[in-house]
């Protein structure tokens, strides 16, 4: 909830560790007994001797969480969306794939070789539309590709709209859950649980470094994709496995969030205290659904001063601009945790409305 930076302690409000599960003394001491037990390093791929019992005890909490068959754990999150794309489309398929999607998922689609239209989540009429387009050519395989919880605008994305497109023009649809794993749902399950649609046949893809505090990817399904995986995802089958330290930690973290729905709950406090001072000061939020929540500025040059004279004020929220979001939407990324205070939450509110007043923002 706070950082340090030039010896200044800060508010925090640029971190995904939503659940303050990084720190937590649980997840903390799972990943020093296996230090312990295995070393720092994996040694070498899964595939090789990298491959540890922590590995397969993380990826059945992950299928337990998920409610699938099976689950698959890669290093990162950017290596599980460029390794699974390519291994499920090709030459002569095609990608349906939001304009915000993560730069892993375009890199992932882009390294398919299928072709690749991108469509606007509230224009799903023009999608439909280029769906029946591509089932009347009969094309080989389509893969609906999208974020959950959107990493830069903090909005849901229409999945059962997305889910019900995808069954009527014979398509697949990939989630990436990177930001609602651990957040959204009863359980912290994710966005399946949140719009209840365990039952439906998604690839659900998410991250183990953001709520659940650690590090790497997951891809989680039927066992039969797994299996296809497992011998087709370039950046599983010739990467270093990841640590033991960290699965463990990773697991661990997954036992927390099962255990105990606290955290979830003071990160929805915390989320309704800062959103509606924000909304409240005037600033608009892009649709933010979700612990993140975007400040719109709009030129670049203002968001950065923002940002700096935040810093100055004890709060640190970076500016985003562009190419990471669309040339005129430059914004302050605020994302909000468990683990901060109602003062915290106080202190930085005061002073986005002293720097917002101060650039005629507010």
């Amino acid at each position: 909830a706070h950082l340090t930076i030039e010896g200044r302690s800060l508010v925090n409000l640029g971190s995904n560790n939503y659940l303050g599960l990084a720190e937590h003394p649980r997840v903390k001491a799972a990943a020093e007994a296996a230090i312990e037990r295995d070393g720092v390093g994996a040694g070498a791929s899964r595939l090789l001797t990298g491959h540890r019992s922590e590995h397969e005890k993380l990826e059945a909490a992950i299928a337990r969480l998920k409610g699938t068959e099976s689950a698959l754990v890669f290093s990162s999150g950017y290596l599980a969306n460029i390794g699974v794309i390519p291994a499920l489309v090709g030459r002569g398929d095609v990608i349906f794939a939001d304009r915000d999607d993560h730069a892993s998922l375009i890199e992932g689609c882009r390294a398919s070789g299928a072709r690749l239209r991108v469509y606007r989540r509230d224009r799903l009429d023009r999608l439909q539309a280029l769906l029946a387009q591509r089932q009347r050519l009969r094309s080989s395989a389509i893969l609906i590709v999208t974020e959950s919880v959107f990493s830069m605008e903090g909005d849901l994305a229409p999945l059962p709209d997305l889910v019900d497109l995808a069954e009527r023009y014979g398509a697949s649809v990939m989630v990436d859950d990177a930001h609602a794993t651990g957040v959204l749902g009863t359980r912290g399950s994710g966005s399946s649980e949140h719009w209840n649609l365990q039952d439906r046949p998604i690839i659900q893809m998410g991250t183990l470094s953001k709520a659940l505090g650690a590090l790497g990817g997951f891809v989680a399904g039927p066992k039969i994709l797994i299996d296809h995986l497992i011998n087709r995802a370039k950046s599983f089958i010739y990467t270093t496995a990841l640590p033991a330290a960290i699965a463990a930690a990773a697991l661990e973290a997954i036992r927390v969030v099962e255990d105990d729905p606290e955290p979830r709950r003071r990160l929805w406090a915390n989320r309704r205290f800062w959103h509606d001072g924000v909304r409240a000061l005037g600033f608009d939020t892009f649709n933010s659904a979700s612990p993140i929540i975007p400040l719109r500025i709009g030129s670049d040059a203002l968001a950065v001063d923002m940002a700096s004279a935040l810093a100055a004020e004890g709060v640190y929220a970076p500016a985003i601009r562009p190419p990471t979001v669309p040339a005129g939407s430059a914004r302050i990324r605020t994302s909000i945790l468990a683990t901060h205070t109602v003062e915290d939450l106080a202190l930085a509110l005061s002073a986005v409305e002293r720097v917002g007043k101060r650039l005629g923002l507010v």
